[in-house]
């Protein structure tokens, strides 16, 4: 069911004050940075291995993001994990009783297919379902 962990997405509340630390300290390369209007981020993706950090800048202060940091600070966001299937996934999440916080998938960064779970369903993590159809892995 899970190919991989795609990515780990990273609370922040600037990339141009964050980025530094991981392309200069960490040398990490940085492999893009978009905007996803819809979830009000921008989103900078860095190479780690064979997995992603995915920074999340919100765009405004009604964001998903800019809630969260304002809750928590800074930091890790959410557990991307790699699946085929995604509506598959889905329906099988809510047979073993897990709670979505996104019935059907939607659109995220880099045209990825996402779903989330809800963190009180699944041991207290923030965990996204991530396909890449027809996308570049």
């Amino acid at each position: 069911m899970i190919k991989k962990v795609d990515h780990i997405g990273i609370a922040v509340k600037s990339l141009e004050d964050t980025l530094p630390f991981y392309t200069e300290v960490l040398r990490l390369p940085l492999l893009g940075i978009e905007e996803v209007a819809s979830q009000q981020v921008r989103v900078a993706f860095l190479k780690a291995g064979e997995t992603k950090l995915e920074l999340l800048e919100p765009t405004s202060s009604a964001s998903p993001i800019a809630k969260y940091i304002e809750k928590r600070g800074e930091g890790i966001h959410h557990v991307a994990l790699g699946v085929e299937s995604i509506e598959e996934r889905i329906l099988e999440m809510k047979e073993k009783g897990i709670k979505m916080i996104d019935e059907l998938p939607r659109l995220g960064a880099g045209g990825a297919h996402i779903a989330f779970m809800h963190p009180k369903s699944a041991t207290g993590v923030l965990y996204e379902l991530c396909e890449k159809k027809g996308l570049k892995k």
